[in-house]
């Protein structure tokens, strides 16, 4: 009798020792100062070429759950009038009233939904279908995020740190039906982000 009750105390020990060590969702703050965090964009220009992008002024955090991912979840908010291409005149256009509207539209949003594990990839990294609401000029739908969980760690300057790719594509004309248009070739806007997050306290 001794021995099961022994034995029983171990076990319960064991198991409350094992649920004490399991990982706990971790807030992050997306690291934007470091510039270690892009909001990227690819778009065809009448299908003759690509013209790619990014929003330099954004903001955001996560809250990532190693153990369980689908309790994870992540927002993001970019000043539009950001948006750089490497050309001023091209920038200045794409952000008048004929695309962005920045004007009137200083903001755009995402924020998740739901989080859904799909497995790993070639490399062994978890990936996840992150379905959320974008928000652009003025406009909420649903997107999903093909997202790849990239690592995390201790830092060289006593932080902890988090990171992440994702892409998705949508159309632009579902935001925006009356601005310019340029055909059906560039409708479709690819957007591409990764980031680092730093662990808050």
């Amino acid at each position: 009798m001794l021995k099961k009750t022994l034995a029983a105390l171990a076990i319960g020990s064991a198991l409350l020792t094992a649920g004490q060590a399991m990982a706990e969702p971790v807030n992050y703050k997306i690291d934007k100062e470091g510039q270690h965090a892009f909001v990227d964009f690819k778009i065809s220009h009448l299908g003759y070429s690509f013209i790619t992008g990014t929003f330099k002024d954004f903001d955001g955090s996560f809250v990532w759950d190693a153990d369980k991912p689908e309790n994870s979840s992540v927002q993001v908010t970019l000043k539009t009038a950001s948006v750089f291409t490497n050309h001023a005149e091209r920038d200045k256009h794409i952000s008048s009233k004929d695309f962005l509207d920045v004007a009137k539209y200083p903001e755009a949003t995402f924020k998740s939904t739901k989080v859904t594990p799909t497995g790993k990839n070639a490399d062994g990294k978890l990936t996840a279908d992150v379905a959320g609401d974008l928000t652009l000029q003025g406009v909420t739908k649903p997107v999903v995020i093909k997202s790849t969980f990239l690592g995390e760690g201790k830092d060289p300057w006593g932080g902890y740190r988090a990171g992440f790719e994702g892409q998705t594509t949508i159309n632009r004309k579902d935001f925006a039906p009356k601005t310019m248009d340029l055909g059906p070739q560039s409708d479709t806007v690819t957007l591409y982000f990764t980031f680092e997050g730093v662990k808050q306290k």
